[in-house]
Formats: C-alpha cells, structure tokens, sequence
C-alpha cells in the first residue's frame, strides 16, 4: 500500500504525475470542485459576514460525486500524509481546501501539505514534493470573495430578469458588462455616419527601377488627413471632401514638375513579443487559427495535464495556461538559447536573455505558457499529437522561442516629392535582417492601411532628381464604424480594461452566446434582440454604475488585494453590498414601473384598426399592443446597418404596410429571439413570417416552384430563412414539409434506406447527415461526393476546401487515411452517431 496519497483534478493531470512519483504515491483525481454553493437557496448569510454555506456538488449523469469522495477519504485514512497538487492559481486553491476539510482524517490527525507545479514534468513535480507547503489562506478569501459577489448578483438579480422579461436568463458580473459592451459597439455602428473623403495617388519613375507609387502628403503646410477617423480637422490639416475638389487638385498637380525634395533612410528594429499569457493566446489561436477562446483552453489544458508520447507514457508538453504572467524560469531561459544558438546560429542569439516586464497586476509566482521542453520541436510531436492540438502547440513553441531571439532589422526609406505646392510622400522599407521573423510574426485583429506601402522597396533616388509622372489618380473613400467584436478583440477589450482573469475570459466568451445575449456572424459578435433588452434594462433600471467597466475593474483589482492580504474578503464585499443593495431596490421599482405602466399612442392596429395602442415592455424591448384585439407589433421600425430605420426599395421610408402573400392581410414589423421580422396581422390563422436582415431589408417573399409538395400535393415555394433558401410547402404550418437538399449518396449505414442530405446546425454551419435521422444519426462535416475511394473502394469519398491546401477529398474511412492531396493537413477523421449534437 502506498504511503502518500496526492489528489489533483483530473485523472489525465493524475496519470502524468503518477509515472514521476514512484511506488510510494497512490495519485487520485477529484474531478474538479467537490463542494460549491448549494443549487437552490443563496447559501451566503448577509447579516453574518457574508458566511457561506457549501455542500457536496450532487450526483449527476456525468459524475458521481458521493463515490469519488468515499473513494478519497478511503485513500486518506489508509494514507501517511495527503498531498494536495490542484492547479496553481485561486480555484485550485480552493479546491485543496475543500478537499482539506472533507478528505483528511481529523481523527487521528493526519498531515496534509499543498503542492504547486507551473509544468508538469519530472523536474517541476519533483521539486514541488521537496518543498510543500501550506494552503494559502489569501488564495482561498480570494476565490471565496469572487463566487459570493457572482451568487448574490446572479441569485438576486436574474429572477427579476425573467420576471419581467420572461425564459430563463441570467445577469452577471462580469458576462452583463461584456454584454453591454457588444451592445454599446452596436449603437455606435447603427448611429454611425459615412463620410466622404479622398486620396489622391502618383505614380512615378525615377533612373532607376522600379516604378513606385506615392500619395498626396502635404497641400503647402497642411497634412492631408486620411483613414477611419472623426471629422475634427485641425488647423494643421486639410481634408479632401469632394470629388469635384480631388479632380481640381489632380488637374494642377499633373502640370507641375516631381522633384525629389528629401530622401531618408533609418534603420527600424522590430523587436519580438514576450511569450503567451492566457489572453495573448486566446487571441493569437483566435486570429490565426480560427479556434474559439473555449476550445483553446480546453486543448491547451490537455497539453498541459500530458498526451501519450508513446514509450515515454504521458507527457506535459506545456506549462499552466491561466496565467497573465510573462516571466520565464532560469533554467527554461537556459534551454531555449542553447536550442537558438544550435539550431538557428548565433547570430540570432542576443547577448543576454530577454526578460519582459509583466502587467503590475500580474502574479509573477506563474511563469508564462511555453513549452515544457523547448527540445520538443513541433515537428517531433506531429505523430502523437490530434491536428488542432499540434497546431496550438507550434503557436505556443514559435511564439516563446522567437521571443528570446534577436531583433529584425529594416531600413526604411520615405521620400518626399515636390510638385508646386503639394507635396507627395513616398514610403518603403527593405528587410536587412529576419531575427525573431525568422520564426515568428504577430498576428492582427484589423490590417493597417500603411501595411502594403511599409513593407514596398523603393528606387534609390537623389535630392533634386526629376521624376516621371506615370499617373496620378484621385480615389474616394467613406470613413468606417468601428468593427464589431471578434472573441479575440472583446477579450483583449476586457483585459486592457482590467475586467476579468484570466480564468474567467472563456466563460464569459461562452455564457453571453449560450444564453443568445450575443449570436456571432462571420466570426463577429452581434447582440440579439434579447440581449439588447437585457443590457438597456439593467442599465436603465438602475446598474449602470455597477455593470460599468470602471466599477468591475475596481473589483478585480479589489479582489487580487485580498489575495495579496491586504484587505479582507469580508471588507471587499460590505463596500460592495451596501452599494448593491440600493441599485436593487431602484431596479425594483423600476421593472415594477415599466410593467405596470401602458404609454398610449396614435398608433393605429393593422388587424382591427381601432386607434390609440399603448406601449408597453417585452421579452424583446419595447411593443405596441392594441387594447381591443390584443394584437401586438414592434414599438419602431428594424435598424438598417447605418443606422436609422429601415427604407423601402425606393430609399423613403414605406408608408403603407406591405400586403401577406398568403392571406393579403397587412404584414407588420415583429421583433422576437433573432430579432426584428414581418409578422402577418391574420395571425394566429395565418402564420407567415419574413425576416429581415442586418442591413434592414426585409427577406423576399416566397417564390412558387413547378413542384408539388409529396405530403398534400400542395405547390411548393422558396423560403428565405434564418440561415438562407431552403423549399417548403406553400401549405404550412399546416404542412410542415421542407425539401432536404442531398447529394447524391446514399447512407453507407448497414440496412438504412436513407442517403445523406445538407443539414444546418443551431449556429448556422452546414453539415450531411441521414435523411432517415432520429433513427439514423450519421454525420460529416466535410461533404460527400460520389467517388469511390481509390484505395479501399468505399463508395464515397468526403471533399475539404482549406486556404492552405486548397480543396481536396479523402476517405471517411478511418483505416484506409487515403487523400487526394498528400500535402493536405492532417485530417480530423468524422465520428458518425453525432448527429444531435450538431442540431
């Protein structure tokens, strides 16, 4: 029987130490928190000190928490000592502490120590057994501090969110303020207005090659103002407005003489970026491999707990990933030169090792996300590792080795050309040195308009030298709004502002589109219609000083003091309760007024035409309700996507309400979960619907087919839906028939009569599953097509279209691995049977 018992979180964290540690170690997981706050109640005393009350998490269909407690304290009894080895930051401590109190024998007393580790290999694990310590008291107020304020705003306030809105919502912390942020970024785009401006381009030759352009710099002393900006022109600047005045200036320029006035050339260096802290690397995988904040984390956790390297067992192949520290130990600093200086030449090696100054709030006892051994290129993992993980493993190895090489180094050329009065600026820059490059660049959220112009080459050129004018061309442009949110741009919104940690960035990525605050579109976060009404009525009904970005990071800041010691948990949470208290009494009022209270109107119902519907507030925002026939519609017209409400064809706003194709009845404007839509004033006899878009335009009406529906004999239309054309019967929703679309193959499922059609997910993506689905559910991701594999004869093959490789087909079959492009990425083999989870 082992001596000492070691319990961590999981049992892949569990298996990887366990080969480290020797016959004398039982290690056992806990499965994460075993107590928390009870499911029903507040389980925090107000009136005492803010006491919580925990219980063991209850048994569900995924865990059974009773049986994983019995086993642990089983182990601690028969144990000499019990180790507690949870993750390294506040949840992990007080995971330790709960285990302390439930797992470790009071009687006879037993000795427990903590032990940390930022890796998860021999060295790391061994060190930490040599020195073990007590629990951090801080650690534990700290975390106790931050799940108390989430109970007592999620407890008190969601209720009254789905009393007076309805459904099960939720408020937040932290999730309502990055709600309130997409909203606010919304408005400011809706309210946005374009403005006109120009540029006007020389093309030009010198002596020498090759031909370069250039761009109107300076008119006399004033610069040329260009690019998304506000209209607030100074008194040094002069801004193009027109056409008619970019074409005089054209006109003048051309019968002027291009002279060189001033050459420069400066050496630039381009020194490399620290290595990842959590956010740096949600963002990074965001920008550049496309993954979810949720799926990075949970892949870069698997690299960390350990993946099977064949003989050598399971290995941790990454340090701690919640981390917003950049500090790096000695003895990794030690390796990865050592590895720069053979594999890539001194000449990339600075003289010193790079150190890079952490954020003042950062907890530096963490080191930043690198490699556990730098010796383990890539390359040397791609056998062992799934293609999503490999790809987050070279991120995280490019990144920390580039970031202790050396600079890149660039001259960098602007020439400035006289012509009359204007001055045209000519910019460029030649790399003389790769350095950190060599390896590694940055991705960005948004391309710079100077990125093509700094990375051109430029003719040498001598003051005083004519130039050739090969064109000149004005161009006009329009100021932009300020983009949407990406996952990477919101998370990097939040850590500027000091909201959030980095364990808490991937559950507020995933809780404002769980609860559809927020549906992301081609990659960018736009707020529903629900989570407009949702941030407006906390905002106005009295939280606006709480779910503020200035308060929320007065808290975080608040809470990393306790964890410091210097104030107490207990001091946090008074300052913030009693400022709590008041903001819910005037919400009280507020919702209380809102509901109560109908705003009449001139407004007159498109079903029964009385006059006078009143105001009232809804699920969705505000709406008009008839008194006489209890009809409801939309209290405003839809936005368009500049703002404003939306125009007929015509570009006026329409005045008469458009007729029902079905019915002929007025249609009139709706709003629900997806937002604003075209509801039929028949309903409920009549149930037809249009959505409108984005861009405020109302989706077209169905189109009659020349075919009849199999289920009524009805004619069949084309419908305009939520995730684009599909074919349904004309007679719904009497009939709800809708045409699947398929492919062409047939289930390859033995004794199913189906064949594979497209079918769309609750996100909007396309994936082929079995027209015979529930009772086959058979799914692809990648499409069919019917060409029977070349090497093992299956009957289709599936087709992938990459911006790597391109497009190319490979075997479903997972033990045949036949691709048409051997070049291709390793392919993600599709698991049939997951159907529901697509839906």
């Amino acid at each position: 029987m082992a001596k000492n018992l070691v319990i961590v979180e999981s049992p892949a964290k569990a298996k990887t130490i366990n080969k480290y540690l020797g016959k004398d170690y039982l290690v056992k997981a806990s499965i994460g928190h075993i107590k928390d706050l009870p499911a029903k109640g507040l389980g925090v005393d107000v009136d005492h000190d803010f006491e919580p009350t925990y219980e063991l998490i209850p048994d569900s269909k995924k865990r059974n928490n009773k049986k994983i407690v019995a086993e642990l304290k089983k182990a601690a009894k028969e144990a000499d000592a019990i180790y507690l080895a949870a993750d390294p930051d506040r949840e992990g401590e007080a995971i330790c502490q709960h285990l302390a109190e439930e797992i470790v024998p009071k009687k006879p007393a037993k000795p427990a120590f903590r032990v940390m580790f930022n890796e998860i290999t021999k060295r790391a694990v061994n060190e930490a057994f040599d020195h073990p310590r007590q629990i951090d008291a801080n650690l534990v107020d700290a975390q106790q501090a931050r799940r108390v304020l989430d109970r007592l705003v999620g407890y008190k306030v969601s209720p009254l969110l789905c009393k007076t809105i309805g459904g099960r919502l939720s408020a937040g912390r932290v999730q309502s303020v990055a709600l309130r942020m997409v909203v606010e970024r919304e408005r400011e785009i809706e309210q946005f207005l374009k403005t006109e401006y120009w540029t006007i381009g020389a093309n030009l030759s010198s002596k020498l090659p090759p031909a370069f352009d250039s761009r109107l710099f300076k008119i006399e002393e004033k610069t040329v103002k260009t690019g998304g900006f506000d209209q607030d022109v100074k008194k040094n600047e002069v801004l193009i407005g027109e056409g008619s005045t970019a074409t005089d200036i054209v006109s003048e320029a051309e019968k002027q003489s291009f002279v060189v006035n001033d050459v420069t050339t400066k050496e630039r260096k381009r020194n490399p970026v620290p290595p990842f802290i959590t956010s740096k690397l949600q963002q990074e995988a965001s920008r550049k491999l496309g993954f979810a904040v949720k799926k990075t984390m949970m892949l870069a956790q698997h690299l960390y707990e350990g993946v099977e390297l064949g003989s050598e067992g399971s290995v941790g192949l990454i340090t701690y990933m919640r981390t917003d520290s950049t500090r790096v130990s000695d003895a990794a600093l030690g390796e990865v030169r050592d590895f720069i200086g053979k594999q890539y030449g001194n000449q990339y090696l600075p003289e010193k090792a790079v150190h890079y100054r952490s954020k003042k709030d950062a907890q530096d006892a963490h080191e930043a996300i690198r490699p556990s051994e730098v010796a383990r290129t890539p390359d040397s993992l791609a056998q062992f590792l799934k293609p999503e993980e490999l790809k987050l493993y070279r991120l995280i190895w490019q990144r920390f080795v580039a970031s202790q090489m050396m600079a890149a180094v660039f001259d960098q050329t602007t020439i400035d050309i006289q012509a009359g009065r204007f001055i045209f600026r000519a910019t460029g820059s030649v790399q003389k040195f790769d350095g950190f490059l060599k390896l590694y660049q940055e991705g960005r959220d948004e391309k710079a308009d100077d990125d093509d112009e700094a990375e051109r080459s430029l003719p040498l050129v001598e003051k005083g030298e004519t130039l050739k004018l090969n064109s000149i061309t004005p161009e006009q442009h329009f100021t932009e709004p300020p983009p949407r949110y990406t996952e990477a741009t919101l998370v990097k919104a939040l850590e500027e502002k000091g909201i959030g940690r980095p364990s808490t960035y991937a559950a507020i990525m995933s809780t404002i589109q769980d609860r559809e605050y927020v549906e992301k579109l081609q990659g960018r976060f736009h707020p529903t219609a629900l989570g407009t009404t949702v941030s407006d009525l906390l905002i106005k009904g009295g939280f606006d000083d709480l779910f503020n970005e200035t308060y929320t990071a007065r808290m975080e800041e608040e809470l990393d003091a306790v964890e410091e010691g210097k104030i107490k948990w207990t001091t946090a949470l008074k300052e913030f309760y009693a400022k709590f208290v008041g903001d819910l009494a005037q919400f009280n009022t507020y919702i209380k007024d809102i509901k109560d209270v109908n705003t009449p109107t001139n407004e007159v119902c498109l079903k029964c035409g009385a006059e006078g519907m009143v105001q009232k507030w809804g699920r969705f925002g505000s709406y008009l309700k008839c008194l006489s026939c209890e009809a409801t519609r939309d209290a405003a017209p839809a936005p368009s996507a500049d703002g404003g409400s939306s125009p007929s064809e015509n570009g006026e706003q329409s005045a008469e309400p458009e007729a029902c194709e079905l019915c002929n009845k007025p249609m009139q404007m709706k709003r629900g979960r997806f937002g604003p839509f075209l509801g039929c004033t028949g309903y409920p006899e009549c149930r037809n619907i249009r959505k409108i878009g984005k861009s405020g335009v109302a989706a077209p009406a169905p189109v009659p087919l020349d075919e009849k529906c199999p289920v009524d004999d009805a004619q069949l239309v084309k419908r305009f839906g939520r995730f684009g054309e599909f074919i349904s019967c004309s007679n719904y929703p009497k009939c709800k028939y809708i045409k699947q679309e398929t492919v062409g193959v047939s289930c390859p499922r033995p004794g199913c009569k189906g064949e594979i059609v497209v079918k769309k997910s609750k996100r909007g993506k396309a994936f082929y599953g079995c027209s015979e689905y529930p009772n086959c559910n058979i799914v692809y991701w990648d499409k069919p097509v019917l060409e029977a594999c070349p090497q093992c004869n299956a009957p289709f093959l599936l087709e992938k279209t990459t911006k790597k490789t391109g497009t190319f087909r490979y075997c479903a079959n997972e033990e045949c691995g036949y691709r048409s492009d051997e070049s291709a990425e390793v392919i993600t083999k599709p698991k049939p049977g997951v159907q529901d989870e697509a839906r």
